[in-house]
Parts: C-alpha cells; structure tokens; sequence
C-alpha cells in the first residue's frame, strides 16, 4: 500500500475551510488504496475558536499525528501565523513521519502560505517528493494589495519572492480551480513540465449524517427561512444589490410570503459595503438578518436542512468553485443561486437538473437583464411555483472521493516516472 502524508497547521476540531479541504481527501484517500497520515498543529495552540462536534467527521483510518508550536502570549507579536509559529516542529516530524512509516508522497496545502516552505528543507532530508495545493491563490491573492505599503500590499510583495522558492523543487501542483495556481505555472513552469491537476473539495455523503444540537435557533418552525452561509465575496456586491432591490420591488407588489426572512450566517469580517448597509438601502431590513462571526461547518449542515431555501450568491469571475453549492443539494433544500454562466457551480447545477432557480450572469448581460431573472427566480423560489427535481446521483463525479481519485492519478504520474 502507498503512503501520503498531508501536513496542514489546522485539523478538526478547527472550523477552517483549509481543514475540511485536507479531512475531505484524507477521508477517501484510503478506500483508494493510500494510508493516510496528516501532521497538523496541536488544537491548544490554535487562535480560532475549535467545535469539538468536527472531530466526528474524521474516520477511523486516517493516522493523526500533532506537534506544538510557539504559544502567542500578547495580542501585539510579530509572528501570528501557526504555519511560522510551529515550523520547525512541523518539519522535524515530517522528517520523522516520512522516514519511519517509508511515506511515498507529501502534499501542502495553502494558505497558510508559510505552509509551502516547508517543501524544499523535507524534500532535501528525505528525497520524497511533493506537491503543494492552492485553496487560494498566494500571489496577487490578498485583498486590499493595490494599497500601497498596507499590510496587503506587503504580503504580495513577499509573496513574489517566496512562491518561485517554496515551488522550485515541487513535483505537483495542485488547485480548487485551474485558474487558482494557472499563473504559478505560467510564471515558474514556462515549458509546461510541471504536473498538475484541479479538483474541487467535493462532498461526503457521511458528513449529513452526523447530527448535532443547534447552538441557536435562528428562526421558528412558522418563519420561511432563506439562508446564506459563509463568506461574503469581495466580487458578490453587483449580485447583492440586484437581489435586495428585486426583493424591495417584490415586497412592494405584495409577492412576498408574509413569513420570509433571509439569513445570511458566517459572513465573516469584510471591508466595504454591508449585507445590512444594503438592505437599509432598500428598505427591506426587517427582512434581513446578517451574523458575520465564523459558525462550525455541521451547524451550517443543521441550518441548511432546516431552511426553507438557500441561497449561493457567487462571484462576477467565472472560477468561483462549486463547494457551496453541494452543501447546498446535498441538504435536499431548493438553491436560488447567481453564477458567472461559465463557472463550475453553474455547469454542474445545469448538469444535474438544479439550475431552476439559476439567474446567469456574463461580462455581456445588462444589468436590467440581469435584475429581471435575479427577480423572478427569487419570486418562483420564495412562491414555490416551479417544482424542484434535481438529479442529486448525478452528483457522483464531483464527490470528495472524486477528488481523491484525481489527486492520486497525478501524483502516480510524479512516482512512476
């Protein structure tokens, strides 16, 4: 049997999206026939705030292994990022790891960016190789970057330093979406001999079987609950505003079930205009209710179950990923969602039946266009007036077991060569 070795700061029971990408492949890798080992941080050492209920989704055959790292001890420091705080643990135990269990592969999922300089220093004390894996992309990848001198503007010009380094020995580059890590390639792999290959986070059926308590009931059984969970995207304001105001037209025509109101949960800490600056703006704020501190991951699983509806309100690019929306299908609750046409979400809703309440949007499309199906989609949703039948077996290939498979079929490429 091969061997893998994911090192990743964050394991559950941390709510990070970098967590759930690495439980995801660690969870399936195994039935592929690859024991998994993942070296993360202790949890004692994380700053975010951990949901022991996570740990339930990790099954029995994936091997855990944990250091410490540097405790922060004032909120002024000059190293916060746990990637830094326990590098030299993390690299002396991969060493370890990769020569005591004969590890045939090492994959570093990013960000954490530091997390990728870990490659090279293991590479050269155990010849094995690696492949580093862009949830995000590191360069031109910060918000706020074009502020010269801001921290943003600092990290990016870091970032271009470190990136062709961390990737110089690599054997594989892997991504959520092509287009994440298609310049990597482009800037440090011009004669295209680099491996690689996209693949979304996918889903595990397992994980919607897990049940938890609910930490706060947001709405009561007679409310027709719509929700939004996760981060508001920088490249989601056109979509917001084109939503609000349909809804405010639609209130005011009377076309609106009395007991609708739209949560958007998990929001996260974002600059720029508000979910609720919007509604304000439309005057529909009684309708709306925004919580922007991070919920677990089954808690959102809970509240899409139990909603009436949920909305996935994606981004004016058209590599926006699909991982909202299979949370979304596989809660069995109707998705209103607003795609760029040519994004994975979008073709896979279409694929499977599930584009019934899909407003499309492309560079071409006229906002008032665009505004009249954002409107009549969420009226068909909120009235029920068309049936929802989507093809949920169809959903197969994009599973996290999928992604596994896809994984593994690049990295024989890099070890059979």
């Amino acid at each position: 049997m091969n061997k893998i070795l994911i090192i990743y700061p964050h394991w559950m029971p941390s709510n990070l999206v970098g967590a759930q990408r690495s439980r995801l492949l660690a969870n399936s890798l195994p039935e592929l026939g690859w024991e998994t080992h993942i070296l993360a941080v202790h949890p004692d050492f994380y700053e975010e705030p951990s949901v022991p209920e996570l740990t339930k989704l990790v099954k029995p055959s994936v091997n855990v292994h944990f250091v410490d790292a540097k405790p922060i001890t004032s909120k002024k420091r000059m190293v916060g990022d746990l990637a830094l705080r326990a590098y030299k643990q993390l690299k002396n135990k991969a060493i370890e790891i990769i020569k005591e269990e004969k590890i045939d592969f090492f994959w570093l999922p990013i960000p954490s960016y530091y997390n990728a300089l870990l490659g090279r220093p293991i590479h050269k004390a155990t010849s094995v190789p690696f492949g580093i894996d862009y949830i995000d992309p590191w360069v031109d990848g910060f918000p706020g970057q074009e502020k010269v001198l801001s921290k943003a503007w600092l990290a990016n010009h870091l970032a271009k330093v470190l990136e062709p380094w961390a990737v110089k020995k690599a054997s594989l580059i892997t991504g959520v979406a092509h287009e994440y890590y298609a310049p990597v390639l482009k800037r440090n792999f011009p004669n295209g001999n680099m491996e690689h290959c996209a693949m979304q986070y996918g889903f595990d059926p397992f994980d919607y079987t897990v049940e938890i308590k609910p930490q706060e009931e947001l709405w009561d059984q007679n409310t027709k609950a719509l929700i939004y969970a996760g981060a508001f995207l920088p490249k989601s304001h056109l979509f917001i505003q084109l939503l609000f105001k349909g809804i405010a037209e639609l209130k005011e025509e009377n076309r609106l079930p009395d007991n609708l109101h739209l949560y958007f949960v998990g929001t996260g800490k974002y600059k720029d205009k508000s979910i609720l600056d919007y509604a304000n703006e439309f005057e529909i704020s009684e309708l709306v209710t925004e919580k922007r501190e991070r919920i677990s991951y089954l808690e959102i699983l809970n509240l899409l179950k139990r909603a009436f509806g949920v909305m996935v309100i994606g981004s004016t690019e058209k590599h926006y990923t699909a991982s909202k929306v299979f949370q979304g299908l596989l809660s069995k609750t109707p998705v209103f969602s607003i795609f760029h046409k040519e994004s994975d979400a979008a073709r896979i809703l279409k694929e499977i039946n599930a584009d019934t309440y899909l407003s499309s949007y492309y560079p071409e499309i006229s906002q008032s266009d665009l505004f009249l199906t954002i409107k009549e989609n969420f009226h068909n949703l909120a009235s029920q007036n068309i049936e929802w039948k989507p093809n949920l077996e169809a959903l197969r290939p994009y599973s996290a077991k999928a992604s596994a498979e896809k994984l593994i079929n690049s990295i024989n490429n890099v070890i059979n060569l």
